[in-house]
């Protein structure tokens, strides 16, 4: 279908847009293939000394991607329509529009461009910033860049490319690092007893004493107790001699048990010796996106009763998964740094709390992923590439109707748990709070197509670095970088430990509070989004 079929009406005359902390605005709002635009005509004939052509000019109000639009809510008053947009950046305001009829077809066409189901016909694709060009290059965060910097420490492991064209494993990239010793046949075997066929790959090397992380999915047990050689010689190849190691699984030991019900399950003791299995419940999603309702909720609460936001904040428990976040990743972190031990790390599919915790884990430990290009190296390989579905988890943030059942704020919980870390050593990251907020906003919706798809095999399959341009490569530009440094930073070699004491955590107001906004040439931005946007200007970039 093509773009114009999906707009009934494409502008309307005298429409007011309405936001908050903002006088009503009159203007002109069109509707395209990708944005949505308010313009106002300013009268300044009492200026005498403009030029007759520049008293009168026409203000750009609003300029918004459609894709950051969570929900659409209409109504009429009167002879007018009111329509509400609800932002994925949890902003809101308010567009009256002159005749119902033309309010509906507005909303309507709104809606159909906010929820383009072709990857394809997303904004990253038409996007053409004039000073950027697209660049075929190694992939940043690439197990084989990866990989070269390990590899003369690293020299029990090696770089396989079983899973070339995607053949093993889908959400795997083509290339992994896995045990020297283990053949790739012992990998196409130990894949087929693994969900989704994510057999125990290298997640991160500790280069002072050469103990790893490494992650998967759950083994395939099942209620029969079925057993793969391949698999138990696999992880027994990075333990040595009588070396001990652990399995953190990220579910509770009652819902690993369960989960032998319908095929999955969990390493015995008798098969995988010396292997010690440790459980932490975190929760994943539906129920991680209902407290990230409820969360929402109570940052848009206008009662102005304390006690009742304190509540409202406390019953969402959007901290309390904060907490057990931080709390695992510190574990994990704990065994390989005080313990001295190998640590694999799993949930069920291995593509959500697995990344969450194994990510956070390289935070604390190493002072080289606290950096800007060590935290845009981290999350390429421990979430875009590692297989973590954005398409299906950031489809909708938290102010729409749809309840859609693979969707769950996980990576905002890694970027909520990031600004906590930042919080509690201000001096240890190289980048701002700033960066965290606009990753949020990137995740769920983009001028770049960094964040598209949910695996390497489906970016290959629509060409995806080929024909849209990298937000890294954006982020990178020295006028925008400057935006995301943090001026505070002092490289800490050590190990940080938070505190996730309840008292230790804060909301992360930077992100989910919108309030304060200043404006810049008509456009409202938070303080942060001022400094971003006047960056974006410098550089050559267009919104």
């Amino acid at each position: 279908m093509e773009f114009s079929e999906h707009i009934k009406t494409s502008y309307v005359d005298n429409v007011v847009l309405s936001r908050p902390f903002r006088p009503p605005v009159k203007g002109t709002l069109c509707v395209t293939s990708h944005h949505l635009l308010l313009s106002s005509r300013q009268e300044r004939e009492q200026d005498a000394d403009l030029d007759p052509d520049e008293k009168d000019g026409d203000t750009l109000e609003l300029l918004l991607l459609l894709k950051g639009i969570d929900a659409v809510e209409k109504r009429s008053t009167g002879s007018y329509g009111t329509i509400t947009i609800k932002c994925k950046d949890l902003c809101i305001f308010q567009l009256e529009i002159p005749g119902m009829t033309e309010c509906l077809n507005i909303a309507s066409s709104i809606e159909a461009l906010s929820a383009l189901d072709s990857v394809t016909e997303l904004y990253p694709f038409f996007y053409r910033p004039e000073t950027m060009k697209i660049e075929k290059k190694i992939p940043e965060g690439s197990s084989e860049e990866f990989f070269g910097q390990i590899a003369h420490q690293a020299d029990k492991w090696r770089l396989s490319s079983v899973n070339k064209d995607f053949s093993v494993c889908p959400t795997y990239p083509e290339a992994v690092i896995v045990p020297k010793q283990t053949s790739d046949e012992m990998l196409m075997a130990a894949a087929k007893f693994r969900q989704g066929g994510r057999f125990p790959v290298l997640s991160y090397y500790h280069k002072t004493t050469g103990k790893v992380i490494m992650r998967s999915s759950q083994p395939l047990v099942g209620a029969q107790k079925k057993r793969c050689q391949e698999d138990e010689e696999l992880l027994g190849e990075v333990l040595n001699n009588s070396e001990r190691g652990f399995i953190v699984d990220t579910r509770s030991a009652q819902l690993a048990q369960q989960a032998r019900i319908t095929g999955g399950g969990f390493e015995s003791k008798s098969n995988y010796h010396n292997w010690k299995r440790l459980h932490r419940n975190m929760e994943r999603g539906k129920n991680l996106q209902e407290s990230l309702i409820k969360l929402v909720d109570a940052c848009n609460d206008q009662t102005h009763n304390m006690d009742r936001w304190l509540s409202k904040l406390e019953n969402s428990k959007w901290l309390s998964h904060v907490q057990s976040t931080l709390s695992t990743a510190c574990l994990v972190a704990e065994c390989v740094e005080r313990e001295g031990c190998p640590v694999l790390v799993h949930g069920s599919d291995g593509t959500d709390t697995t990344l969450l915790v194994t990510s956070l884990a390289q935070l604390v430990l190493d002072p080289e992923c606290r950096t800007l290009i060590g935290f845009q190296t981290l999350i390429c390989r421990e979430w875009i590439q590692a297989g973590h579905p954005f398409q299906q988890r950031c489809t909708h943030l938290a102010l729409s109707h749809a309840r859609l059942r693979n969707e769950a704020p996980i990576f905002l919980l890694f970027l909520d748990c990031c600004w906590q870390l930042h919080h509690q050593f201000p001096l240890a990251f190289q980048f701002s709070e700033t960066l965290l907020i606009q990753l949020a906003q990137e995740a769920y919706f983009s001028n770049f197509g960094t964040f598209l798809c949910d695996t390497e095999k489906d970016r290959h399959a629509f060409q995806v670095k080929e024909k849209t341009f990298s937000f890294w490569d954006w982020m990178n530009n020295p006028a925008v970088l400057k935006t995301f440094t943090n001026p505070l930073y002092q490289r800490n070699e050590l190990v940080i430990w938070p505190s996730v004491w309840p008292h230790s955590l804060h909301l992360w107001q930077g992100n989910h509070l919108k309030m304060g906004g200043v404006v810049i040439n008509g456009l409202e931005f938070s303080p942060d989004e001022k400094k971003l946007a006047a960056a974006r200007g410098h550089a050559g970039y267009k919104f």
